[in-house]
């Protein structure tokens, strides 16, 4: 893995097609990629997408993980259910739902006629199309649920027994005990959401293909098309020499951020 890394940092400062020899330009890469409009497109795209779908995964991934723990007989049946979706690949996931948003025929328009709602070009409108691709990344939600899951287990029950002798209701009980000790666990769902986000291409690739417009032309999916589409590899490598650094600088400002609310022991 050093190896790689290493020449790719090279690359970033080199013109390379993917045959021959790299030819060193220095900076030039760098100085291009300020000037290239779809690659400040593509940026926008993907923190676009980012800021949507990790708040959304969050919550919903915490919803999953609350109805997880209820104390219910059957309750390992609804873990399964909740939790197939996470298992299967992501590009099987991504025809399905091409299927489910088709505008005339999918079952979220059926959905949405018998509701008395307009129905929704889903993949074929640059307003709808970014979200479609959140609510896809809602299908991988059953997997960072179960992490929730350990962490609402690893609560001590005592602290909720004490809450309902107090007088407290199930939402002053969740956001004073729950949420307080489950920052630990969101602060990784968050930095694991970040990372991923910044990184999506499967659904895009498959889904859209960039489009409609270039509005899900997303960083790696416009980084791919430089690399394996236009022979630019040196370029390519510019890239992603850049998000690895934006990524670096996210996390250490989350880690940074998190020392004011996240909560490692009881007080």
């Amino acid at each position: 893995m050093v190896y790689p890394i290493f020449f790719s940092l090279y690359l970033s400062f080199s013109q390379y097609s993917g045959f021959g020899s790299p030819v060193w330009i220095g900076l030039d890469n760098y100085t291009q990629l300020l000037g290239d409009d779809v690659f400040w497109k593509s940026l926008y795209n993907t923190v676009y997408y980012m800021v949507l779908a990790v708040p959304f995964g969050i919550m919903v991934s915490m919803i999953m993980a609350i109805a997880m723990n209820q104390k219910l007989r059957e309750v390992f049946i609804y873990r399964a259910i909740l939790y197939l979706p996470s298992v299967l690949p992501l590009f099987a996931l991504s025809f399905i739902f091409i299927w489910l948003m088709n505008p005339r025929y999918g079952l979220f328009n059926l959905a949405l006629v018998n509701l008395g709602l307009p129905s929704i070009n889903w993949l074929g409108d640059p307003k709808w199309a970014k979200f479609s691709i959140v609510l896809l990344a809602q299908m991988g939600a059953g997997a960072t649920a179960l992490i929730f899951l350990a962490g609402l287990r690893a609560i001590p029950q005592d602290l909720y027994d004490a809450a309902r002798i107090d007088g407290a209701g199930a939402v002053r009980r969740f956001f004073s005990i729950t949420l307080p000790l489950m920052t630990p666990v969101i602060l990784y769902a968050v930095i694991l959401g970040i990372t991923l986000g910044l990184q999506v291409f499967i659904q895009s690739y498959i889904m859209t293909e960039g489009g409609p417009n270039q509005s899900t032309l997303f960083y790696v999916y416009y980084l791919y098309q430089n690399g394996f589409s236009y022979s630019q590899m040196g370029y390519a490598s510019a890239m992603a020499w850049i998000l690895f650094v934006v990524t670096l600088i996210l996390s250490i400002g989350i880690f940074r951020w998190s020392r004011s609310w996240v909560h490692y022991e009881l007080s």
